[in-house]
């Protein structure tokens, strides 16, 4: 075959043509999320307060000799039965779920607390609240959650203790948040509606801080206790739980 004399320069335009071509630009892979996260991005879209979290649970409950408690509360109330299980008697149910805020735990309130017939309930929210877990909350929208769930205990004629929020100088998950000043503020407020309301107040900051900040040989990562912050907190949940249950009902709803 005869060789055509553009054969070399048909081959070196090629050539340039190949090198010039662009590269095709790197989309970097998304990150993978574990199942627990998809997990909870399924639930926020199908049972945004998890209702369905105790369901089984509360329909399985028995009655129980001594009055029955009822700890509603985010992963501080959840972690407290995953660490220290001994402290949670047949007649102490804990209904914290991580993460969540107190409009979900209002959310919940009727049949994680009310239907359970307790004589107490200790509603314990508000670090996520600050950290904006279900989007941005201000004070006022917390206070409103727990005057609400506090409002339906004693309409139902449920003693109320409120749990102040555990110091935290930080959220791990929010770098760079302001936590201390706002957790102060609530807490303040908290000792403050329990007193005109009749409620007990628990004072859990005061068993665990070292300053603003949570007591270090007492947490894991600076918000939640550890099996010692547990501990820690015994004495005043087991006097505060005295206390109200010393108390006269509230009469709640007419019958």
């Amino acid at each position: 075959m005869t060789r055509s004399p553009f054969m070399p320069l048909l081959l070196a335009a090629a050539s340039a043509g190949i090198a010039a071509a662009p590269v095709a630009a790197q989309v970097p892979a998304a990150p993978i999320k574990s199942t627990a996260e998809d997990e909870a991005e399924q639930r926020l879209h199908t049972d945004w307060a998890w209702l369905g979290r105790y369901r089984e649970a509360n329909a399985a409950l028995v009655p129980s000799a001594a009055p029955r408690i009822v700890f509603i509360g985010d992963s501080i109330t959840q972690g407290w039965i995953d660490k220290l299980p001994g402290f949670f008697t047949p007649d102490r149910v804990n209904r914290g779920i991580g993460g969540q805020t107190t409009s979900q735990m209002l959310l919940r309130f009727r049949q994680d607390v009310i239907a359970l017939k307790p004589a107490a309930v200790q509603i314990m929210g508000g670090t996520n609240d600050i950290a904006g877990n279900t989007g941005p909350m201000t004070a006022e929208d917390t206070q409103a959650n727990i005057m609400s769930m506090a409002e339906l205990a004693r309409a139902h004629g449920i003693r109320v203790i409120l749990a102040s929020i555990p110091p935290a100088d930080h959220f791990p998950w929010r770098p760079g948040l302001e936590t201390a000043g706002k957790i102060a503020r609530l807490n303040a407020w908290l000792r403050r509606y329990a007193a005109e309301t009749g409620a007990l107040y628990a004072d859990y900051w005061g068993a665990l801080h070292e300053g603003d900040a949570l007591k270090p040989a007492l947490t894991y990562d600076g918000v939640h206790p550890n099996d010692a912050g547990y501990r820690a907190m015994g004495p005043v949940a087991e006097a505060v739980i005295r206390a109200a249950l010393a108390k006269p009902a509230p009469k709640g709803l007419a019958r």
